[in-house]
């Protein structure tokens, strides 16, 4: 494992690096998250049905229900662990459960602090306008956000280079991994932000590493 980056963001991604790994498997794993990426569209389309719901229960309520939240996390924890997987970091070969649940035991993990209050007035705003400078850098990492998570981009170009670093040396370059992984933090927090589930403006800053922790607030349901 990474040493732990020393933050406490609403947002806290972790990955753990996985050894050994395949040296050929990354080639086929296009292949083998295609039951994923179609289930993934259907709970994509849910999500954004769920957002706008929640849309109106923030500017009226100043509350995210708690049943909505936690689905919106399941799917972004969901997609989360089949990036990790598959051509979003190649950091581990071990198959993403069919879950929307936290899942404590797979390498790649994400918690949200679950918000008590969200701002009405924010929310009018931040999921375009606010969040246009985020759209525009993350687009240079991504090139775009689907229901794999992640098409082309700097993120799969790097994640291409450890996969043909992991079949000629059979090692994985911890700085190299360390960078993706704080990629795809800044997208994830950017994701979390833009979709309504915290106040907290994400930072211009890459928190390279595996391990932070969610805070402040309480943690979300099963993290």
């Amino acid at each position: 494992m990474d040493a732990p980056t020393a933050s406490h963001a609403p947002v806290a991604v972790n990955a753990d690096l996985d050894k050994p790994l395949s040296r050929w498997l990354w080639l086929v794993k296009w292949i083998l998250v295609i039951p994923h990426w179609i289930v993934l569209i259907f709970l994509w389309i849910a999500f954004f049905v769920v957002t706008v719901i929640a849309f109106f229960a923030i500017l009226f309520t100043e509350r995210f229900p708690r049943g909505l939240f936690d689905f919106n996390l399941g799917v972004l924890r969901w997609s989360w662990r089949v990036s990790y997987y598959s051509y979003g970091a190649l950091g581990t070969d071990r198959y993403p459960p069919f879950s929307l649940g936290p899942e404590p035991d797979y390498p790649a993990r994400l918690d949200i602090a679950y918000p008590e209050r969200l701002s009405r007035s924010l929310v009018l705003v931040k999921w375009w306008l606010l969040a246009i400078p985020h759209y525009l850098v993350i687009a240079f990492f991504t090139s775009g956000m689907h229901a794999g998570w992640w098409s082309s981009g700097l993120i799969t170009l790097l994640t291409l280079i450890a996969g043909f670093a992991v079949t000629f040396t059979e090692r994985y370059p911890r700085d190299l991994f360390a960078l993706i992984v704080g990629l795809n933090r800044w997208v994830l927090r950017v994701a979390a932000y833009a979709s309504l589930m915290t106040d907290a403006y994400p930072p211009f800053r890459l928190d390279q590493g595996g391990t932070e922790t969610a805070g402040p607030g309480r943690a979300a349901a099963g993290s």
